[in-house]
Order: C-alpha cells, then sequence, then structure tokens
C-alpha cells in the first residue's frame, strides 16, 4: 500500500531525499508521492517533521 502525503505537508523537502526509490516530487508547493513506484518502505513518513505522511 502507498504512503500518501496530506494537506499538512509544509513542502520542506525531508521526504523527497530519503525515498530510495524516488517517488517523491514537488507539484503546487507541495511533496506528492507517486503510488506506482513507491515500495512503501516508510523512510519519507520517518523524517516528516509535520507527520503529513501515511499510509494510503
Amino acid at each position: 500500500m502507498a504512503y500518501i502525503i496530506s494537506d499538512e505537508c509544509i513542502n520542506c523537502g525531508a521526504c523527497e531525499g530519503e525515498c530510495p526509490v524516488n517517488s517523491i516530487s514537488e507539484k503546487d508547493d507541495k511533496r506528492i508521492i507517486d503510488a506506482d513506484t513507491c515500495i512503501s518502505c516508510g523512510a519519507c513518513a520517518a523524517v516528516c517533521p509535520v507527520d503529513a505522511i501515511s499510509e494510503e
């Protein structure tokens, strides 16, 4: 199950660098996760300072 980034995202970018498969990108001033390439490792959620990332 892929992870998603909620509207609580502050667009800090901490998650993007942690993703081992480069599934996170920036769009419309917030980060998004590509569900097709996300491997559900949770690395992004572990570093999010505002807990905006969770499993879908």
